[in-house]
């Protein structure tokens, strides 16, 4: 369950520096006026504080090959409680895999130093197999091609995860931002599935899927600052920007989902992100339709880029509802 709001952790930047939850509360409402500015001043607060975390009992496995391109990459966090220590067989406990953001043109899933391993850390910590995610970027990997590298990923992990500790039927996909698109249409999208559904229709071999401050729509909107982005993913020609958006097979999911934005977004992804959420539920609930358990957070006071930077701080406006909703979700059973 989410920490209440009343205590110190419950709020919105906790543990940070008095100066720098003032940078960031006078930011939010100004966030699209300068979003690549104030990515960097967010960059900038949160690494110092993310490289102070404690590291104990936490194995990272890096820079681990799943395909033949030189971004086809992952990096594995596990607990002390998925490391084998001579046991005749390791736990196998859910794994979460994220795929970070950056536009569709750029990225990776080590920003930094810190930022975006901070995010499969902060799973790994709370009891489960954590898993960073590369892949490739447009244009030279048009749509599907980062759909195509998460179901690539995802394959992988299928086959190797227990190794590390993780169970391979046991899966979450999370996604931010572009890493979201890339998420939701491997879950959705039917030149991946197949019209008919070829894979568990909108299950995809996974149990659960986040999407946290996703572009689940393509648009040429003025004032969409990712025009660039999506022209190189899913090309300039509007009149099949809905043919290509997950949005559009929204009601073909077949897992529980949960969709989170920020108080503070890019230019609508808020909306989209809302409206998603109201069409997954709107399918669950029609006569004879298998019943999910979606939910919906908007994470007040932080913007597009704190609200993953945050995760493994002391702040806890976000992260307690994710382990609640993972720990909701139920292993696959074999075929």
């Amino acid at each position: 369950m989410a920490m209440p709001e009343h205590t110190e952790a419950g709020r919105a930047f906790a543990g940070l520096p008095a100066v720098d939850r003032a940078i960031l509360a006078e930011m939010g409402p100004r966030w699209s006026r300068d979003i690549n500015g104030n990515r960097q001043k967010v960059v900038d607060i949160y690494t110092p504080v993310l490289a102070a975390a404690d590291r104990t009992g936490i194995r990272v496995s890096v820079d681990i090959a799943y395909g033949e391109h030189a971004r086809h990459r992952l990096d594995i966090y596990q607990p002390a409680s998925a490391i084998d220590t001579g046991a005749k067989s390791p736990a196998h406990l859910p794994v979460v895999v994220f795929v970070h953001g950056g536009a569709f043109l750029r990225g990776n899933m080590n920003s930094n130093a810190e930022i975006y391993g901070n995010v499969p850390r902060y799973f790994a910590r709370h009891g489960f197999v954590g898993v960073n995610l590369e892949y490739r970027l447009a244009p030279e990997a048009a749509y599907p091609g980062g759909t195509q590298d998460v179901a690539a990923a995802v394959a992988w992990i299928r086959q190797h995860i227990a190794a590390y500790g993780g169970n391979p039927l046991h899966i979450v996909l999370a996604g931010h931002s572009a890493g979201g698109a890339h998420a939701a249409g491997y879950v959705l999208d039917p030149v991946l599935r197949g019209e008919a559904g070829v894979v568990d229709k909108g299950a995809a071999g996974i149990s659960g899927l986040i999407l946290v401050s996703a572009r689940l729509r393509a648009d040429l909107l003025p004032d969409n600052p990712n025009v660039a982005g999506v022209k190189a993913y899913w090309g300039d020609d509007s009149s099949c920007f809905e043919q290509v958006s997950p949005l559009t097979y929204a009601d073909r999911i077949a897992v529980p989902a949960m969709v989170v934005v920020a108080e503070f977004e890019n230019p609508h992804l808020d909306t989209y992100g809302a409206e998603f959420f109201y069409r997954i539920v709107a399918a669950s609930n029609a006569p004879g339709a298998v019943k999910y358990s979606h939910r919906f957070l908007q994470v007040l006071k932080h913007n597009h880029t704190s609200i993953v930077a945050h995760l493994d701080t002391e702040d806890q406006t976000l992260g307690p509802a994710l382990i609640d909703f993972i720990a909701s979700t139920r292993p696959l059973t074999p075929s």
